[in-house]
């Protein structure tokens, strides 16, 4: 599973329409640059081969502001909105997935169903909790990472990370089960996006080539 194209696909979909830079200072605003790969070659890339793809759809609009070719706008074509919400529930229930990809499904986690939310997380810790089960049958946590030698370190790693995951899964549930956030269906969903012409007091101020088209 790729952020990138998760994180891509949700960006123009939060616009319906938006250019590159746009999805560029997004991503940034959400500090994605920080957690994924979300740098601007990989998110100009990814709009380019998605559009190839017909996940998106390209419209050339205006002249670029630099006067090179003109700036292309992009939406999600019914095929990249099926590819999104494959993804992005994928990505929810997937127990064995990067942090980075759990992190792009929790930011648009909204645009699902309350309560299908609430069965993808819960399908999520029966996975990590299968997982244990597999693991603790030749691996016990309460005899210490010393009974396997220094190679039990990697066996504890991947249990204690295991339990915080399913124990941060758990208190995501009861949020969400508390009423927390606007769902799909229940009102205007929360959308993380700058309006146009607004200042990102998180942009990196990394030019790219890219940026005015």
């Amino acid at each position: 599973m790729s952020a990138i194209r998760l994180l891509v696909l949700g960006a123009v979909r939060q616009h319906g329409r938006a250019h590159g830079y746009q999805v560029r200072n997004d991503l940034e605003f959400w500090g994605a640059h920080e957690w994924s790969n979300a740098k601007p070659g990989s998110i100009y890339h990814a709009l380019k081969q998605m559009a190839k793809q017909d996940l998106l759809r390209a419209h050339e609009v205006a002249p670029s502001t630099v006067g090179g070719p003109p700036r292309t706008e992009y939406e999600l074509t019914d095929k990249g909105s099926e590819e999104f919400f494959r993804m992005l529930r994928e990505s929810l229930t997937a127990y064995d997935e990067r942090l980075d990809v759990l992190s792009a499904a929790v930011g648009f986690i909204v645009y699902l169903p309350r309560a299908e939310a609430v069965e993808l997380l819960k399908e999520r810790i029966q996975g990590i909790e299968d997982w244990r089960s597999s693991v603790t049958e030749y691996y016990t946590p309460e005899a210490g990472p010393e009974s396997l030698g220094h190679i039990g370190e990697i066996m504890s790693l991947w249990v204690a990370s295991a339990d915080f995951g399913a124990e941060w899964t758990r208190g995501l549930i009861e949020r969400i089960e508390r009423g927390a956030y606007t769902f799909d269906g229940e009102g205007e969903v929360f959308r993380a996006v700058l309006a146009e012409g607004v200042e990102n007091p998180y942009a990196t101020g990394e030019v790219h080539a890219e940026d005015e088209r």
